[in-house]
């Protein structure tokens, strides 16, 4: 589960008697500094001072700075897979479990978003390279939708064609999600419709192509 995005005073000070929930207190004030001031704004001490412990405590927990932030990676990126997961056993038919797929994505985002703007659109100079190990979890979340993609009736998508699909399937969901988060879409329109529409489009992508349309393949 993600933690809370915020902690209350007391709540930071039981974190330094306790440690696993230091280092919960050590994410949660991680993501907030990255999603409203960005990495530059990320400093071991700035965390410290704000969770009431050492800056050395933080590296019992983590190496370095590249190591916090892939730690909140990590951490969002498996939420993710378990919420999409969850969204799968909603339905048995292919179609109808694709449109829940992307509305559990949505709204992942659009609940979490400190959590979301650290996975997907955290802007650094310079990081150590993002482990492969944790590569090929996240990549876990993309191939849900890759999966059921390929299940989508009559549409006949295969290979790099199916991957493509998938990938815009995604990029249009997380162009929704990001969007709103920054509030670059108009506040008049409702959000509901605006949800709902935003999965449609989503999901005609993995349809089959009407009979004057080029094939697939």
């Amino acid at each position: 589960m993600i933690h809370p995005e915020s902690h209350s005073s007391s709540a930071r000070a039981s974190a330094a008697e306790d440690s696993p929930a230091l280092r919960g207190a050590i994410l949660d004030e991680a993501r907030r500094v990255l999603a409203q001031n960005g990495h530059s704004a990320l400093s071991m001490r700035r965390i410290a001072a704000a969770v009431g412990c050492s800056a050395t405590s933080i590296y019992l927990y983590f190496e370095g700075r590249d190591a916090l932030i892939y730690a909140l990676i990590d951490e969002g990126m498996s939420s993710l897979h378990d919420r999409l997961q969850a969204a799968l056993g909603e339905s048995t038919e292919p179609v109808a479990r694709l449109r829940g797929l992307a509305r559990a994505y949505l709204e992942f985002g659009l609940a979490h978003p400190h959590s979301y703007e650290v996975m997907f659109t955290l802007r650094a100079e310079r990081m150590a390279r993002y482990p492969q190990e944790s590569y090929r979890k996240a990549r876990k979340n993309l191939e849900l939708f890759t999966d059921q993609v390929a299940q989508v009736p009559g549409n006949g998508l295969c290979g790099d064609r199916l991957q493509t699909v998938a990938t815009l399937v995604w990029a249009a969901l997380h162009g929704t999600v990001t969007l709103l988060l920054a509030q670059r879409i108009d506040r008049a329109l409702p959000q509901t419709l605006l949800l709902d529409l935003a999965i449609e489009q989503a999901v005609r992508l993995a349809l089959p192509l009407n009979p004057n349309s080029p094939p697939h393949s």
